[in-house]
């Protein structure tokens, strides 16, 4: 069996779409914390003192799909940025968070700063 029709089998089983377009937004994500990091000029290490955090958790923040709000308002301030958070449906957008400027926490120590919750507004 080549490449191409094990390919073709294994997207005909039932929720393999679904599970191939999660696997994506994770790449995707990754890629593009990854790359707002590095366009920063900033090592896992660099970015891991700015938001108080060791160079492990960075590395899983990267990596993950599954990260809080907080966590990414934390990570997108480090490296210069603002977080927005907007639903499309249909033609109308959302907007639930606008950007604000947040401090960037600068710890000495590899602990997970304290955070607090942001209530979620509706336009």
């Amino acid at each position: 069996m080549s490449l191409k029709e094990w390919e073709k089998k294994v997207l005909k089983a039932p929720g393999a779409a679904k599970r191939v377009a999660t696997i994506e937004d994770e790449l995707r994500l990754a890629a593009g914390l990854t790359a707002l990091r590095e366009q920063a000029g900033l090592s896992q290490r660099d970015l891991a003192k700015r938001i108080g955090v060791s160079q492990p958790r960075v590395a899983a923040i990267e990596q993950s799909r599954n990260v809080t709000i907080d966590v990414l308002e934390q990570y997108v301030a480090a490296v210069g940025g603002e977080l927005e958070v907007t639903v499309v449906k249909g033609t109308r957008k959302i907007q639930l968070l606008t950007a604000r400027r947040a401090p960037v926490i600068k710890a000495t120590t590899a602990t997970t700063p304290k955070r607090t919750r942001r209530p979620v507004t509706s336009a």
